[in-house]
């Protein structure tokens, strides 16, 4: 029940304002929930670009620079721990964090900051895991399929190095762009 000063008094006989709670600093629980949204975004996007960089930068190149069957092995081996890693629960948590905050954006439009939440959450899904899953794992997959030791294995490896560093380029670029996206929303809010 309420009374004249906006006060609430609860069943318990205990007096609370109707506005919402704040926490620390003010904050409502649904604004200190998207910061926290924001800043695990922003670190976890850069974490997946600094992984995909270091394939870009030198462990692709490594591969390529040992024999075929032997870097067809080792990159089956780095496939299947992968999954089995942190890696999978940051893969999959930062893709539903950017998804959320690019759908926050749609609808609070108005908002400071939603343009670049929008294309943050956007480039991340599209240019990370929609990249991921349309281009690299089949190309995972295929590689799992060969017999590492086969002239087909050998052909593979050298098409299979080309096509899924260039696609490890695209998810790099894009989650790098995302985590400074998310970081430029922080600053806006």
């Amino acid at each position: 029940m309420s009374n004249r000063s906006g006060l609430i008094v609860t069943t318990r006989g205990a007096l609370r304002s109707g506005r919402p709670r704040r926490h620390a600093e003010g904050m409502t629980m649904r604004q200190l929930l998207l910061s926290g949204l924001l800043w695990f975004s922003a670190i976890g996007c850069g974490l997946m670009a600094g992984v995909y960089f270091a394939f870009s930068a030198f462990i692709m190149t490594s591969l390529a620079r040992i024999a075929p069957a032997a870097g067809i092995a080792a990159m089956n081996a780095i496939n299947v721990e992968i999954v089995r890693s942190l890696f999978m629960p940051l893969f999959m948590g930062t893709t539903l964090a950017a998804a959320l905050l690019a759908g926050r954006a749609v609808f609070r439009w108005s908002e400071p900051g939603s343009a670049v939440l929008l294309a943050g959450g956007v480039l991340y899904v599209a240019g990370m895991f929609i990249v991921t899953a349309a281009f690299n794992v089949p190309l995972n997959d295929a590689l799992a399929a060969v017999d590492p030791s086969s002239a087909e294995g050998t052909a593979l490896w050298t098409t299979y190095l080309r096509d899924w560093t260039l696609w490890n380029h695209v998810r790099t670029l894009a989650s790098l762009t995302a985590s400074l996206l998310f970081v430029a929303a922080i600053a806006a809010r």
